[in-house]
């Protein structure tokens, strides 16, 4: 099972000291302001974040979807107006795609990064940032669908966000960010959105999220993708990566461990 540890939600009384874009294809968000402590989550290329703290050089940093760490300025290009990042209607998001600069270098961009503005697609996908939410309608089996095309062969990373490596709740933050809805980073804070769903599984529709906990105080710890007829995508540490599990498979000694940890699930459409 895949186990997030609680991460504080962003402190709104923080105050922003500057914004800036990621630079790197994907740059890893810290725990501590030092390269040797543990990842937490990721940004992607071409995403803005917020600066609100400063320590030589590694910066807090709040991202789109409020989540706080601490990243280096490495990965960093600090925006030229102190409180927004300007973006293009016409930009290019990634969907698996490799790049060129006007320079000729060639660069790898995971699902969901931003194209520069001068980087040209030479192959792979991207979309037009206009015509994502119809290519990716905020549809229930459309999102599982995208679940399943995107991050499948995916490896467990812990604190990913991305199909090069993600855990249970980057899969499901990354893939409903695709279709339009921002869910928080951690499982435990997803858990709190949508409205009930119950604890029957087969009366599940695609695209509720099933909430499971391995803690004796029942905070949950791992999240799962209904897919509809008693299924669930999701990336597990105890599968290396990418499953689909048939949850009514009581054979399986994985899925049994799944079962007895069920807590509830919750409906986000």
């Amino acid at each position: 099972m895949t186990v997030r540890l609680e991460t504080p939600l962003a402190e709104p009384e923080l105050l922003v000291l500057y914004a800036a874009t990621v630079r790197s294809p994907i740059a890893p968000m810290h725990g501590e302001p030092g390269i040797g402590s543990q990842m937490i989550s990721q940004q992607l290329g071409g995403h803005r974040v917020e600066v609100l703290d400063e320590e030589g050089d590694w910066v807090r940093a709040r991202g789109e979807d409020g989540y706080e760490g601490w990243m280096h300025i490495g990965f960093l290009k600090r925006a030229p107006q102190a409180t927004a990042v300007p973006r293009s209607e016409q930009s290019l998001i990634s969907l698996g795609c490799i790049t060129r600069t006007p320079a000729g270098d060639q660069r790898a961009l995971p699902l969901r990064a931003v194209l520069s503005a001068d980087e040209t697609p030479i192959s792979g996908e991207t979309i037009e940032s206009h015509a994502r939410a119809e290519r990716f309608p905020l549809d229930p089996v459309a999102i599982t669908q995208s679940a399943q095309r995107f991050f499948v062969c995916t490896s467990y990373l812990w604190g990913g966000v991305t199909p090069w490596g993600a855990d249970c709740s980057g899969l499901a933050q990354s893939v409903f960010a695709l279709h339009g809805l921002q869910l928080p980073r951690d499982a435990w804070q997803q858990a709190k959105l949508g409205t009930d769903a119950g604890r029957d599984v087969g009366e599940l529709r695609a695209a509720d999220l099933l909430f499971f906990s391995d803690r004796p105080d029942k905070r949950v710890t791992h999240v799962g993708i209904a897919l509809g007829d008693r299924r669930m995508v999701h990336l597990a540490l105890g599968r290396g990566g990418y499953a689909i599990e048939r949850l009514n498979d009581r054979a399986d000694p994985f899925v049994a461990k799944l079962r007895s940890s069920f807590l509830f699930a919750r409906r986000m459409l």
